[in-house]
């Protein structure tokens, strides 16, 4: 009985915050204006195909380079003394603790035709370069802004890694390409996976960075559903793109959750 009360506010919070948006989502992407059931809306969803196979793939690149960059990272972290440890995750983090809106803000500046970057090629000759408003500028601004999330999980498994065993490889013969790929990656995957929906999921959903990065050449999903809520007013065709979106990343989310396997380290994701 104590137990129950204890867990009563959590209970009351999901609810609130978690069940009744998605109660929400749900009525209005299957009842129209007038509230009365239609599959019209969900049916709409097909003409934004091309929009969702961008943000999938824009979301899948950013977050295949945060793993390749993340990975090395933490690996290496562990490799530290633990007051070393401690340093270097709080410079992961800090980023973080500026405001989102301010860190776009700061590449809007740097990527401009005027900006820093092109501002340094033009000392040596290069450039201007166009950077701000292309595809690649949003792939950038997925990575900086979420590279955190990849690099906290792979940190948090790979510290928990017996290095007897790493030794044991070693002692065998195994080189380190044969020990990373052997020893340290199938320990590693419960944080991959971890590490791949965290970044995966905010990627593909994003509206502000692909808005202020990518300019008015081209949308991704989080963009259309966000005018869909506010210039538009279309609650209905709103609420099946996100209701249609969400069952895209659960699915990804299914799927990244077979490779953790049984063990609880590095988290199950659902």
């Amino acid at each position: 009985m104590k137990n129950k009360l204890i867990a009563a506010p959590y209970l009351v919070w999901m609810f609130v915050f978690i069940l009744v948006p998605l109660i929400m989502v749900g009525y209005f992407a299957f009842t129209d204006k007038d509230g009365n059931f239609t599959l019209d809306y969900v049916a709409d969803v097909a003409q934004y195909s091309q929009i969702f196979i961008r943000s999938i793939w824009l979301a899948a690149i950013a977050t295949v380079i945060c793993l390749v960059i993340s990975y090395p990272l933490a690996y290496i972290l562990t490799g530290f003394s633990k007051n070393t440890q401690s340093t270097m995750l709080m410079i992961v983090m800090l980023p973080m603790w500026m405001n989102f809106l301010l860190r776009t803000y700061a590449w809007m500046t740097m990527l401009g035709n005027n900006g820093i970057i092109n501002t340094i090629l033009g000392f040596i000759g290069l450039g201007p370069f166009k950077m701000l408003n292309t595809e690649g500028a949003v792939v950038l601004g997925m990575v900086y802004n979420y590279i955190p999330y990849m690099i906290l999980p792979l940190y948090s498994i790979m510290a928990k890694l017996d290095y007897s065993l790493v030794e044991a490889a070693q002692d065998l013969g195994a080189n380190k390409l044969t020990v990373i790929k052997n020893v340290v990656i199938p320990h590693s995957l419960p944080g991959i996976a971890s590490g791949f929906t965290m970044v995966f999921v905010p990627s593909v959903s994003t509206f502000y960075i692909s808005k202020k990065l990518g300019g008015n050449t081209f949308s991704l999903i989080g963009d259309i559903i966000e005018m869909q809520f506010k210039s538009a007013n279309n609650y209905n065709l709103g609420a099946a793109l996100s209701m249609v979106l969400m069952v895209l990343i659960i699915i990804c989310m299914m799927v990244m959750n077979q490779f953790t396997g049984d063990d609880d380290d590095g988290g199950v994701l659902i």
